[in-house]
């Protein structure tokens, strides 16, 4: 409307100065009468080609509306359609890109539901089998008390698997908000060790702490622990009875490293580039747990701007490499 308006306005100008003109000089009222026109001619054209540049760049709108993948825009090269066509592109780019990351999201919830049910599908098929047994009467006191600690140890597992998801997800989420404080190496391995030692002690597994110096980091304490721990339960899982589990802890300029070396087979080559998957159970090393317990460790020491990384100890075993940078890497 605006520009019509205009168009109209400089059409009346040039009438105006072409009737001034014509009373002092025909010849520059026709040279200002072939310039008025001329202008006029071209603000046409130019208006009538930004209403079919913008009908095309509608045209082009309903496409991607219509899910097309191969919408192109490179007809505008200058101007203000050119402009507004490159900002479509980059919010069309935007919306496919977030689009895609939804259906990423949505296939990884779908899997990860499948996977949670799985996983306490088993414990609680144990749980109703023993409940079966324990309803018989004539049932002997030491099968009875057998049964009701495997019922126990079930639903510990059940527990701390759920507690593991939880705290997976908020982390994930960003609703963790970890502690920045100084950590020191060796009161953390003590507490890490201290959930285990019971079992420990009745798979006689021998525990041996190496600290070089007072290394120290700043990080969260508690999700420390509960890494570390998560570290220590799966060599505990993996060490055969009179086995050793060797735990060093030094610090350099770059960071504060923890070893943790177990005597057991070790990791089977095909397993090294996924033990840090969640769920991930396709041979004997990975079936003895969740699946679970070395993701989140690696979800919490990354999350603290560190590494947790594996590879198989000569002449056997599994050996756990953490660190915790001073500077993000």
């Amino acid at each position: 409307m605006k520009r019509k308006t205009a168009n109209w306005l400089s059409a009346a100008a040039a009438a105006a100065g072409f009737a001034g003109c014509l009373f002092v000089n025909v010849t520059a009222a026709l040279i200002l009468l072939g310039t008025a026109a001329a202008v006029f001619m071209i603000q046409l054209l130019a208006h009538h080609s930004q209403q079919k540049e913008i009908t095309q760049i509608c045209d082009y709108i309903g496409e991607i509306l219509r899910g097309a993948e191969t919408v192109q825009f490179s007809s505008f090269e200058e101007g203000e359609m050119s402009i507004l066509a490159s900002e479509i592109r980059k919010m069309t780019i935007r919306l496919r890109e977030q689009n895609a990351q939804l259906r990423e999201e949505k296939q990884f919830m779908k899997e990860s539901l499948e996977d949670i049910s799985h996983q306490l599908r088993t414990p609680l098929t144990s749980m109703m089998l023993i409940l079966g047994m324990l309803r018989k009467p004539d049932l002997p006191k030491q099968t009875r008390m057998e049964q009701v600690q495997e019922l126990f140890s079930l639903l510990a597992r059940m527990q701390w698997l759920i507690e593991t998801l939880l705290s997976f997800s908020r982390i994930e989420a960003g609703a963790v908000q970890f502690r920045e404080e100084t950590v020191d190496c060796a009161a953390m391995i003590r507490a890490a060790l201290e959930p285990i030692s019971i079992a420990l002690e009745l798979k006689d597994i021998a525990v041996n702490v190496q600290i070089e110096g007072n290394p120290h980091y700043i990080g969260d304490l508690s999700y420390s622990v509960e890494a570390v721990g998560n570290v220590l339960k799966n060599c505990m899982e993996h060490t055969p009875e009179g086995g050793t589990i060797t735990v060093a802890a030094q610090e350099n300029p770059i960071y504060a490293g923890i070893l943790i070396t177990d005597s057991g087979a070790g990791i089977a080559q095909e397993d090294l580039p996924h033990i840090f998957e969640r769920f991930y159970q396709s041979s004997d090393f990975a079936k003895k747990g969740f699946g679970i317990g070395l993701a989140f460790a690696r979800k919490i020491v990354t999350a603290q701007h560190g590494s947790l990384q594996v590879r198989n100890a000569q002449p056997h075993g599994a050996q756990f490499d953490l660190r915790f940078y001073k500077t993000v890497v």
